[in-house]
C-alpha cells in the first residue's frame, strides 16, 4: 500500500532533479550517438518513427505537420526507439506501461483502460501473432525485448483497417529495417534485487545446458511413457508388472514408473547465495545503395538473459465464513533465460518499401517451490514440493511490401509464425504430519495414497501455428480525400496436450518409506517391492485441437471536406469460425463432449471525427462496435497449473463472444514539438463478457470463465508533457532540459446482473448468473486509477540522462469469488524507478552507461481476500528493489 513516506520520497527525489551534482555528469563527456533523443519540433525535421501497420501511413496526406500522434486520424500513442530508451525498460511490456491507459498484468499481458488481455490486439508490423501461452491467445509482450523493435504503437479508438477483436486497444510493434549507417553495438548487464540476490534460493539440477535456456535431452519423454502414448491404451488397461502382462501390452506401469524418477529432475536443493543477473546482447545493421535511387538494409540482434527471482509468498484459502481453510508460506525459486534473435532486410526503392523479418525468440523458466502449512479442516500439516521446466518458443517470419505510386498505394503482408510450449516433468510430491500421537506423529510423510501425501508427474505441450495475408489498396483522389480497401485472411491452430500421472502405492504401503525423500521414495526397488503403479488423472480429455479462422474486408474513407474538419469513415464485415475439439488419443473412444463451435460474422462500423477549431487545438469523437473472442484456454476444457499464480485453470466450452459499442471524445492541444495536453473521455457497453471466477478445494485454487450478462466501462484520460529548457540556468544546465510526462487514467466498470439472467457453465449447462457475479462489481483486471510519471533532465549535445518513473495502479480484482465469498483483490501500488544513462567515447567508439534502480520504494505484490475486517493473503510477498549496470559498445 502507497504510505506517506513513499510519497515523501518521491517528492524528494524530483526535488534533486534540480540539484548540479548528479550522477551524470563527466569530465570527458561525447557526442551524442545518432540516437540521442533531441525532441525538436517535428515541424522542423525530427525523423518521422518507422510504422509499419494494415492500410498504411498513420500520417493524413496532405498535412504539413508530422506529429503522427497530432497527425493521426485516430487516437495513438506512439513510442519511437529514443522514448523508448528514456525509460530503460529492457522489454516491450515494461515500456508500454508507461502509456496513458495501460497497465501489464502476469507475464507480460498489457491491458487497456482496464480490459483484461482479451481485449488487447497485439500485432508485428500489422500481422497478428501466436501466443506460446496456454492462457492466452494474445502473445505476452514481455518476451520482446527493446532491442529489435524501431516504434511501438497504441491505437484506443477502433479503425476498419484493423482486425475486430479490438475491444481496448491495438498494440502494433515495428521492427528495425534499415538504418542510417552501418553499426555494430555490443553490451551487457548485471542486476540483482534486494530479495533474490545473495540470498537463500532453491534449485534443481536439471541437466547441463540449463543456464542457456535448453535442456539436453535429461527432460525427452522416457522410452517406456513413448511406447505407452503410442499404443492406444489407457492406463486402466496397462498391467502392474510383468508378471501380471496375461494381455501383451508393450509396456507396464512399472516400466514406465521406474522411469519417471530421475533424481536430477527431483531432488530440490538449497541454494546459498543466488547469484546475480546477467545479460549480453549484440545487434548490428549496415546498408548500402542499390539500383539507381534504392537502398538495402540488414539488421542483426541476438541476446541472452538470465535472470533469478525468489519469491516468499503467503498463501491462504478461506471457507464461507472466512475462517481459514489452509495457511501456506511458499518459498519459489525461478531461474528464467531469454534467448533471442532477429534478422530483418528492408529494401527501399524510389517511393516503395519492402521488409522481411524473422525472428527467434525462447523463453525458459526452471521452477522449484517449497510449501509448508496447515490444513485447519483435517488439522494437518502439510509439506509440498514442486520442480518444473517450462519453454515458451517463437518463430516468426514475415514479408511486408509497401508500394507507393503516388497516388495509388497497394500494400501486401504475409507471414507464418509458430509457438511452442513444452512443460516436461512437472513433479509435485506432498507429504503430511497429522500432528496426532502415533510413531510418526512428528514425521512429513508420504504413503502415494492421496490421502496421507501423494506424488504426481505432468508433461504438457502446446503447439500453435498460424498463418496470415492481408492486402490493402489505397487511392488520394485529393489532398483532402482518400479511400481504402483491404482483405485479410488468418488461419490459427492449435494442439494443445496433458497428461498427468499419479504414483500409486497399495494400502500396505509402509509409514516408514512414506517418510524418505522424493528421489528415493521412487526408487526402482521401492517401485518393484511394493507393487506401486500409475493413474491417468488427464485420462478422459487429455489432448485438444483449437483453431480460428478469420476473413475479414473493410472499406473507409478519409475525408477534409473544409480545412480542419477530418473524417475517418470505414466499416469492417469478418466472419470467422471458431472451433475446439478432443483430440482421440485412445483406441477405444471416450466420447467426450467438450467441444466448441462458433461460427459468427459481423459488421463493425467506427467513426471518427476530428476538428481543429483554432491552431494546435484538436477535438476528436469516435464510434465504433469491435468483438472479443474467447481464447482457445478459456474453452478448453482441460486443467492447466500456471506456475506464475500457483492456481490451476480450467477452460469452459460453453463461451461466446462478447460484443462492443465504443465511444470517445478527446481535447488535445499542442504547445510545439513534442509538448502537448490532452483529455480524453470514453465510454464501452459490453454484451457477454468473459469473466474469471474461482474456486477452492484442498489447498487448490480452481480458476474457470463465465460470460457476464452485460458490462459498462467509462472514464476520463489526461496526458501531458513539457519540456523546460535550462539553458538560462549557466554552467551545468546550459545543455540542459527538464522533460516532465505525466497520465491519469481513471476508469469506472460495472457488471449489471438481473435476477432472471443465466450463464453456462460446462458440463452443467444453464446456472443462474447470480451465482458467480454480483451486480455492480468491477470488470476482473479494472484498476479505478492509473498515474505514471516521468521525470527526465537531459542534455540535448549529448547522451546524458536522469529519469525518475513512477507508476501506480489501484487495486483491481483479478477472480471473482465464488460460494457467497469475496472477489480477490490485487493491490499494485506505487513504484518508483531511477534511470541514468550516460555516453562517453572509448577509443573512438561510442560507449552508454547505463544505471536503473528499479522499486526503490520496495513495492510488494499483495493478492488477497477481504470481508472488510478480515483479510486472507492469497499471494502476497515482497519484491524488493532491483539494481542494474549495463555497459554497451557502438562501433
Amino acid at each position: 500500500m502507497t504510505t506517506g513516506k513513499q510519497l515523501a520520497g518521491l517528492l524528494l527525489l524530483t526535488t534533486a532533479l534540480t540539484v548540479p551534482g548528479v550522477a551524470l555528469a563527466q569530465d570527458d563527456p561525447a557526442e551524442a550517438p545518432a540516437s540521442q533523443p533531441q525532441d525538436s519540433d517535428p515541424e522542423e525535421g525530427e525523423e518521422e518513427p518507422e510504422v509499419s501497420i494494415p492500410g498504411g501511413s498513420i500520417i493524413v496526406t496532405g498535412r504539413i505537420n508530422r506529429n503522427p500522434e497530432r497527425n493521426s486520424t485516430q487516437v495513438v500513442n506512439l513510442l519511437s526507439t529514443e522514448q523508448i530508451a528514456r525509460t530503460g525498460e529492457g522489454d516491450i511490456a515494461g515500456a508500454l506501461s508507461r502509456v496513458t491507459g495501460l497497465s501489464v498484468q502476469g507475464d507480460g499481458y498489457v491491458f487497456v483502460r482496464g480490459l483484461g488481455d482479451r481485449y488487447s490486439l497485439a500485432l508485428l508490423n500489422g500481422l497478428p501473432l501466436p501466443s506460446p501461452q496456454p492462457l492466452s491467445r494474445v502473445v505476452p509482450l514481455d518476451i520482446f525485448p527493446t532491442n529489435v523493435v524501431a516504434s511501438s504503437l497504441v491505437q484506443k479508438t477502433y479503425s476498419a483497417n484493423f482486425p475486430g477483436e479490438f475491444g481496448g486497444g491495438v498494440i502494433n510493434l515495428t521492427t528495425r529495417a534499415i538504418p542510417d549507417e552501418s553499426f555494430l553495438t555490443i553490451g551487457g548487464s548485471i542486476s540483482g534485487d534486494t530479495v533474490t540476490t545473495g540470498s537463500n534460493g532453491l534449485a534443481y539440477y536439471g541437466s547441463d545446458y540449463d543456464w542457456f535456456g535448453f535442456d539436453d535431452g535429461t527432460r525427452d519423454v522416457p522410452p517406456a511413457l513413448q511406447t505407452y502414448f503410442d499404443s492406444g491404451l489407457r492406463m486402466s488397461d496397462i498391467p502392474l508388472d510383468s508378471s501380471r502382462n496375461i494381455t501383451n501390452a508393450p509396456v507396464t506401469q512399472a516400466d514406465i514408473a521406474k522411469q519417471l524418477g530421475n533424481p536430477n529432475l527431483i531432488l530440490l536443493q538449497r541454494i546459498p547465495d543466488v547469484q546475480p543477473n546477467w545479460s549480453a546482447s549484440m545487434t548490428a545493421g549496415t546498408s548500402l545503395d542499390v539500383f539507381s535511387d534504392g537502398q538495402l538494409g540488414v539488421v542483426l540482434t541476438g541476446s541472452i538473459k538470465n535472470n533469478w527471482r525468489t519469491r516468499n509468498i503467503i498463501n491462504q484459502s478461506i471457507l464461507a465464513d472466512f475462517t481459514l481453510d489452509t495457511d501456506f508460506n511458499d518459498t519459489v525459486t525461478e531461474n528464467s533465460m531469454l534467448v533471442n534473435a532477429l534478422l530483418g532486410f528492408g529494401l527501399e526503392v524510389g517511393d516503395h518499401r519492402f521488409r522481411w523479418t524473422n525472428l527467434f525468440i525462447r523463453d525458459t523458466s526452471k521452477l522449484a517451490r517449497l510449501s509448508q502449512g496447515e490444513d485447519f479442516q483435517d488439522d494437518d500439516s502439510i509439506q509440498q514440493q514442486q520442480t518444473a521446466w517450462y519453454e515458451r518458443q517463437l518463430i516468426d517470419s514475415q514479408v511486408v511490401a509497401e508500394f507507393d505510386f503516388g497516388d495509388v498505394s497497394l500494400d501486401l503482408r504475409g507471414g507464418y509464425a509458430r509457438t511452442d510450449r513444452e512443460a516436461p516433468y512437472e513433479y509435485t510430491f506432498t507429504y503430511v504430519r497429522d500432528n496426532a500421537q502415533g510413531d510418526f506423529s512428528d514425521t512429513f510423510i508420504n504413503v502415494l495414497d492421496r490421502q496421507t501425501g501423494d506424488a504426481s508427474v505432468v508433461f504438457s505441450d502446446l503447439q500453435e501455428e498460424l498463418y496470415a495475408f492481408g492486402v490493402d489498396l489505397g487511392y488520394q483522389a485529393t489532398d483532402a480525400f482518400g479511400i481504402t480497401v483491404g482483405y485479410s485472411y488468418s488461419d490459427t491452430e492449435r494442439y494443445s496436450e496433458r497428461r498427468e500421472f499419479l504414483f500409486n502405492a497399495p494400502t500396505s504401503f509402509p509409514d516408514g518409506v512414506g517418510a524418505l525423500r522424493p528421489d528415493l521414495l521412487l526408487g526402482d526397488a521401492i517401485i518393484d517391492f511394493y507393487d506401486i503403479g500409475l493413474i491417468e488423472s488427464t485420462q478422459s480429455d487429455p489432448a485438444f485441437n483449437a483453431g480460428l479462422t478469420v476473413q475479414g474486408g473493410y472499406a473507409k474513407i478519409n475525408w477534409e471536406p473544409v480545412l480542419g474538419l477530418m473524417l475517418d469513415l470505414g466499416v469492417r464485415y469478418e466472419d470467422a469460425e471458431q472451433t475446439v475439439d478432443p483430440v482421440q488419443v485412445f483406441t477405444t473412444p471416450l466420447n467426450s463432449t467438450s467441444s466448441t463451435a462458433l461460427s459468427n460474422d459481423y459488421w463493425l462500423p467506427a467513426a471518427t471525427l476530428s476538428f481543429e477549431p483554432i491552431d494546435n487545438l484538436q477535438l476528436r469523437a469516435n464510434a465504433s462496435k469491435t468483438i472479443a473472442r474467447p481464447q482457445f484456454r478459456e474453452l478448453i476444457f482441460q486443467t492447466y497449473y500456471d506456475p506464475e499464480t500457483n492456481r490451476q485453470f480450467n477452460g469452459n466450452p460453453f463461451l461466446v463472444d462478447s460484443e462492443l459499442t465504443n465511444l470517445e471524445v478527446r481535447a488535445e492541444y499542442y504547445f510545439g514539438g513534442s509538448d502537448r495536453v490532452s483529455l480524453a473521455g470514453f465510454y464501452k457497453d459490453i454484451s457477454n463478457p468473459i469473466e474469471a471466477f474461482s474456486s477452492f478445494s484442498d489447498n487448490a485454487q480452481l480458476t474457470s470463465f463465465a460470460n457476464a450478462p452485460s458490462a459498462t466501462l467509462w472514464g476520463i484520460e489526461a496526458d501531458a508533457q513539457y519540456t523546460f529548457d535550462l539553458m538560462n540556468w549557466g554552467g551545468f544546465f546550459e545543455t540542459k532540459e527538464l522533460v516532465v510526462v505525466a497520465n491519469y487514467t481513471y476508469t469506472n466498470s460495472e457488471i449489471s446482473v438481473g435476477a432472471g439472467d443465466i450463464t453456462r457453465l460446462f458440463p452443467g449447462g444453464d446456472t443462474a448468473a447470480s451465482n458467480l457475479f454480483i451486480d455492480g462489481v468491477p470488470l476482473t483486471g479494472q484498476s479505478d486509477h492509473l498515474v505514471n510519471a516521468q521525470v527526465t533532465l537531459e542534455d540535448v549535445d549529448r547522451l546524458q540522462q536522469f529519469t525518475v518513473l513512477a507508476s501506480y495502479a489501484s487495486q483491481r480484482v483479478t477472480s471473482r469469488g465464488t460460494a457467497g465469498l469475496p472477489d480477490i483483490i490485487e493491490d499494485p501500488g506505487l513504484q518508483v524507478d531511477l534511470v541514468a544513462r550516460q555516453g562517453f567515447n572509448v577509443l573512438g567508439s561510442e560507449a552508454e552507461l547505463k544505471l536503473e534502480a528499479r522499486n526503490i520504494f520496495g513495492q510488494g505484490h499483495e493478492e488477497f481476500q477481504t470481508d472488510g475486517t478480515n483479510r486472507a493473503d492469497i499471494s502476497t510477498y515482497d519484491r524488493g528493489t532491483t539494481f542494474s549496470a549495463s555497459l554497451s559498445f557502438t562501433f
